[in-house]
């Protein structure tokens, strides 16, 4: 949760300081965007080359159970696919890609930026923040109401790090391993299908 309110501090911060124009037009240097999106995708590379553990105890893991990370990913995407019905102004594509971030805000607002402007960029930042507090702040009621697999998919790509304390305390120590190998593979699918839907 704190982690979540610091990112929105900087991204207000931002605004503030761009409709002052307190520092120079990031704007004007075309490249910016593309390395700042290199160096987050050779962090998220580093992060995966670190946890080799984590990667050989993803074999114990229950094959039906293996398949919410999939279930997740239907899910968002044919919910993004009704909120078009909702958001006329938007295109089809705009609403999945955006939806497609699953909670990783700095990448897929990167990734959207760079394709779709910062408009759609804003958004999907937004969304994926709202997410992921979303899940910090329900997991209890999302819990009780709708069983203990929920807040892994409600989580998203962030159930892996941010979100993995809350859900293992409400959901129990079972899940851990679940919800590191969900929030991985979630993860690992947001470059592909943010750009895809981006490019359509």
């Amino acid at each position: 949760m704190k982690g979540s309110l610091i990112i929105v501090g900087f991204f207000v911060v931002g605004i503030v300081c761009g409709l002052f124009h307190w520092l120079p037009d990031l704007n004007a240097y075309g490249d910016v965007s593309y390395v700042t999106l290199c160096a987050l995708m050779f962090c998220v590379g580093m992060s995966v080359g670190h946890n080799t553990e984590v990667l050989k105890s993803f074999r114990k893991l229950n094959p039906v159970l293996a398949l919410q990370p999939l279930m997740t990913i239907v899910g968002t995407l044919a919910g993004c696919s009704i909120t078009t019905l909702l958001l006329p102004h938007r295109s089809l594509a705009d609403c999945l890609a955006v939806g497609s971030g699953f909670g990783y805000y700095s990448l897929s607002s990167v990734f959207i930026t760079q394709y779709r402007g910062p408009e759609l960029g804003t958004v999907a930042l937004l969304a994926n923040i709202v997410r992921e507090i979303f899940t910090l702040l329900g997991a209890p009621l999302l819990v009780r109401y709708f069983g203990p697999l929920s807040p892994i998919s409600v989580g998203g790509a962030t159930t892996m790090d941010t979100t993995l304390p809350i859900i293992t305390q409400y959901s129990g120590s079972q899940f851990v391993m679940l919800s590191i190998f969900h929030g991985f593979i979630v993860d690992f699918t947001v470059p592909f299908l943010v750009t895809f839907f981006c490019t359509l």
